[in-house]
């Protein structure tokens, strides 16, 4: 059977140069590419190992909306395995990103983490706490 080996959220955002700028200083990923139209990017796509995001502004009347606008039930808009929360909580509490939840050990059996980006999108980071290899 075919083996699926990752995904990638595309976010709707306002402003393409200010989230690209926060995916890449704050975040650590990559700009792996960046699309023009009408004059002015559009597109662009950040990635960081295994996980990529693609961020698109469309027009200036369609905003985002992250999951959580929509109903608080609705926490996040992307989950991304890490094999060691602690290290990247403290490499992302170093480039002062916004933490929507801090470090834990979950109710639903997470180690992890939740930022909010700069359009109001919250990933959560973690592992789950049983993992193979884990301490």
């Amino acid at each position: 059977m075919p083996t699926l080996n990752a995904i990638a959220p595309f976010f709707v955002v306002d402003d393409l140069p200010a989230s690209l700028d926060f995916y890449r200083s704050k975040l650590g990923f990559e700009i792996t590419f960046t699309g023009e139209g009408n004059g002015r990017d559009f597109l662009g796509i950040v990635q960081r190992d295994g996980v990529m995001i693609m961020l698109k502004a469309i027009t200036p009347e369609i905003h985002p909306q992250p999951n959580h606008s929509r109903h608080e039930w609705a926490r996040w808009d992307a989950y991304v395995h890490t094999s060691d929360p602690d290290s990247l909580y403290s490499e992302y509490a170093a480039n002062a990103v916004p933490v929507h939840r801090p470090l834990a050990d979950t109710g639903d059996g997470l180690r992890a983490f939740e930022i909010i980006d700069n359009s109001g999108y919250v990933i959560c980071f973690g592992r789950p706490v049983h993992a193979a290899g884990s301490a």
